[in-house]
């Protein structure tokens, strides 16, 4: 059999392509750090979140970047100084960057992240996405950036349930900042729009789940800015109707009977396109001129009583397959979250504080977007998906094969020196920040 054809001129292309994006991240990150000696333990904590390691914790990526002990790594969390805010913003400025478009969409959802025991911030007894159940764990809500670039994470929040908030003391011991007020998901969700749309973050639209469309705060703060909205409700959601779209009075999304259902696709999922039968009722004029505001139904075409709502604020003239589109793009959150969780180790941070939580899910989010700018132009420095192609590939009848997964990016032995961390005892450690 004839050997493969050597592709090695495409592998070097797709090499040099994801280590750019991976520089460019680390640079976005080191210009935010003062010392010398943070700034390369934060590019090293980086390079090991995007790289082929099964726990991103303090020893693996210790292991990883070639140090003797992980204790550079737990300072990035704890230690160092550096603001985590100013990187969330050199990071939406980045996304921007790249991936901005006018036909942008925001995306606001919420995730959870199981844990034991009651010390870490934020942890209670709640309701746990993750798991599908009540459970002992954190929640995170995050901000979502999709475009006909790509996708990518853009700002976090920790949510802190009220039993946190009632205890000053223990607040006190993760760190919580002393002013810190009781907000619910929507509060910090739109907290997050604002900032991000008051900073120029590109957006036609904003989509969410339940939680953010059944609250009218957040609602009629899109409303005021102009900003169209697809957000998703509850069936006995409560509905204001006037003329011309219908008598003045109260309904409901359950007892909305359109008139016409359209079969369109929302857009491609994991097994092909994600069609739907689709449906839209006005309700009634918006106070702006040209605006409206709408009922959108999304039905299962095989199973006509699965039915989803969806309230939608946008200009008169927008398109059945334009809302559908924007109303699609809200489970491009999901695919952040599973390439987060399972290859950048958004959940595998060993930090009790506050700060820390925020440090880490920065940098997660960080190297995110080094993911999606490689993939904008053709590669991936994904972990799991492949390790950065070698200049020189399997076909070639010589040359080397190229770093093996899991060794070390670089073949400095760490700055303390001594034994690779890999030869030494492995020994618990502290939980650190």
């Amino acid at each position: 059999m004839d050997p493969a054809p050597c592709t090695c001129r495409d592998a070097g292309a797709l090499a040099h392509t994801a280590a750019e994006a991976v520089d460019q991240v680390v640079a976005l990150v080191q210009r935010h750090v003062r010392r010398t000696e943070a700034a390369r333990h934060v590019a090293d904590y980086l390079r090991g979140l995007l790289a082929a390691i099964d726990r991103k914790n303090g020893w693996q990526l210790a292991e990883h970047a070639g140090y003797a002990h992980p204790r550079g790594m737990q300072r990035v969390l704890a230690r160092y100084a550096w603001d985590a805010d100013a990187v969330r913003d050199a990071l939406q400025d980045h996304v921007v960057a790249t991936l901005g478009d006018p036909d942008g969409v925001l995306v606001i959802d919420e995730t959870g992240f199981p844990k034991q025991g009651t010390k870490s911030v934020g942890v209670a007894r709640q309701y746990c996405g993750t798991l599908g159940k009540i459970g002992n764990c954190q929640i995170g809500v995050f901000l979502g950036y999709a475009s006909p670039q790509g996708h990518a994470a853009i700002d976090r929040a920790l949510y802190l349930p009220q039993v946190w908030l009632a205890d000053p003391a223990r607040c006190a011991q993760a760190g919580i900042p002393p002013e810190t007020a009781m907000r619910t998901k929507p509060q910090l969700a739109l907290a997050m729009l604002e900032r991000a749309l008051d900073t120029g973050v590109a957006a036609a639209w904003v989509v969410g789940d339940e939680v953010y469309g059944s609250d009218g705060t957040l609602r009629r703060a899109l409303e005021a800015r102009d900003q169209a909205y697809v957000l998703a409700v509850r069936a006995n959601q409560a509905l204001a109707s006037w003329p011309p779209y219908g008598p003045p009075g109260q309904t409901t999304p359950a007892a909305v009977t359109p008139t016409a259902w359209t079969r369109l696709s929302c857009g491609d999922g994991a097994q092909g396109p994600r069609v739907s039968d689709w449906a839209w009722a006005p309700l009634r004029p918006a106070l702006h001129d040209g605006w409206v505001h709408a009922l959108l139904l999304r039905r299962h075409p095989d199973r006509p009583a699965d039915v989803a709502w969806f309230l939608v604020y946008t200009p008169q003239e927008t398109g059945l397959a334009e809302i559908v589109r924007a109303a699609g793009t809200r489970w491009m959150i999901e695919e952040v979250f599973k390439l987060a969780k399972g290859q950048i180790g958004l959940d595998h941070y060993e930090v009790r504080s506050w700060q820390g939580w925020y440090r880490h899910i920065t940098l997660a989010l960080v190297a995110l977007a080094a993911v999606a700018t490689a993939a904008k132009k053709g590669a991936s420095p994904a972990p799991r998906t492949s390790a950065s192609p070698s200049l020189n590939c399997g076909a070639c009848s010589s040359g080397s094969p190229g770093r093996s997964p899991g060794t070390p990016l670089r073949s400095s032995p760490g700055p303390a020196g001594g034994a690779p961390i890999n030869a030494l005892p492995r020994r618990p450690i502290s939980v650190v920040g």
